[in-house]
Order: C-alpha cells, then structure tokens, then sequence
C-alpha cells in the first residue's frame, strides 16, 4: 500500500498567497492580507469546467463577462467580512460612489484553482491532483486498482471550490483505462471527514496495536516507527 502514497506541494496556502500577489500586481497592495484574501479566495474562486473558454469570456468588456464579479473588502468598522456584491448590483461603467473598497475579480477566480490541476503553470514542476490520483492507483498491485478508481474520496478545504469534484472526476475519467469504473465522492464535509476517520479507527479494539506510543518513541526514537509501520 505504501507505493500508493503520493504527496503535493500544492495546497491551500500556496493558492491564497498566488492570490496575494496577483491582485497585488494588478489591483492593491494586500500581502499583509492574508486572513482577508484567504476568504476572498473562498468566497469567489471555482474550478473551471474548461479553462480556455472562461478565459475567452473573461477578456470581454462590461457585462459580456460574466466570470466578473466585484469583492467589497471588510473595513472591520461597518462592514466586518468581506462579501461578493450581486451582479445585478455591479456596476460595469465606473467607479463606485460608496466609500466601499472593492476588488474587481475576472480570470483569478479560476485561474487561481487551476493551479491545484496544473501545478507547471506557475514553475512547480509537480503533477496536477488527478494526474497524482491515477499515478498512485496505478502504483499499487493490478487485482486492487479497478476498487480504488472506484472509491475516490476528496478531502480538505480546496475541494469545496465550485466544480472542483466534476473537474477531477473528468480528468481522472481521461486518464484511466476505459474498462475501469470511476467514481469521485464529495463528503458533506471534506474539511473534517479525515479527522472523522482517524475518529473511528480510534474506536476499533485493536487501536492499541496500530500506533506507537509516546513511551515507545522517546525509548527508541523513530526507529520504532519504521519498523512498525515498515517505511
């Protein structure tokens, strides 16, 4: 099994601070931002279904584009949390007459997430997340691999973007032999479904067996963990 573990470098954190600096670079100055990009990046990235084609509607004008949307910053006085405006509340010919601070977001609403698909894209030389999925299946004995395309499950905070099961569920679909089912779950909540698992495997009566004591590690170091876990 543990030829199947695959890890990447390309996570949550690194999606918020590429936001920080592309709206930096082209918009306001917010690297000391983090906690306020982090939920503008929440609140208004999704997974695009197909790159080039948002990309084409995002470089057309006023309300042709309908990837646009304007971000009201908190001021933490009146306005506490930040918060996407209506689009029928946009306003497409100039400039706000509000004393609101707004963000103006088009292609980094997506452009942003892909990144978890297509690492290369900003120099990371690692795999996207579906290519990483079919490697690590195929990694593991034939007999098992039809069962494991079959039980994908998405955990953690990225997978709550919009479209981010579908994308890497017809990705991983592009990859895998065609004889082979596929089938991508999306937990009611992906952020704690890890946690839960540990949860139950913690009640199983042979949890004991399963772990390495502190005891036992500050008596043999980590030597006890590879022998136990056969890493």
């Amino acid at each position: 099994m543990k030829d199947g573990i695959c890890r990447l470098n390309v996570g949550g954190k690194l999606l918020t601070n590429h936001l920080k600096e592309i709206i930096s670079y082209r918009q306001l100055h917010v690297m000391d931002e983090t906690h306020v990009i982090n939920q503008v990046k929440e609140d208004v990235c999704y997974v695009s279904q197909d790159f080039y084609k948002d990309m084409e509607i995002a470089k057309l004008k006023g309300e042709d584009n309908t990837v646009m949307r304007d971000y009201v910053l908190p001021d933490f006085s009146t306005i506490k949390k930040g918060f996407c405006k209506p689009r029928e509340e946009m306003n497409f010919s100039g400039k706000y007459k509000t004393g609101e601070q707004i963000l103006r977001l088009s292609n980094e609403r997506f452009a942003v997430p892909e990144t978890v698909f297509h690492p290369s894209d900003i120099g990371i030389q690692e795999m996207g997340i579906p290519e990483a999925i079919v490697n690590s299946v195929q990694n593991l004995p034939d007999e098992m691999q039809p069962h494991f395309f079959k039980n994908i499950v998405l955990t953690g905070g990225n997978t709550l973007f919009p479209g981010f099961r579908d994308r890497v569920f017809k990705d991983v679909r592009s990859l895998t032999p065609t004889d082979y089912e596929v089938s991508v779950v999306q937990p009611k909540n992906p952020v704690s479904y890890s946690w839960e698992g540990g949860k139950l495997l913690s009640d199983n009566p042979d949890f004991d067996e399963m772990v390495v004591t502190r005891e036992d590690y500050e008596e043999n170091g980590h030597c006890i963990c590879e022998e136990k876990f056969d890493i």
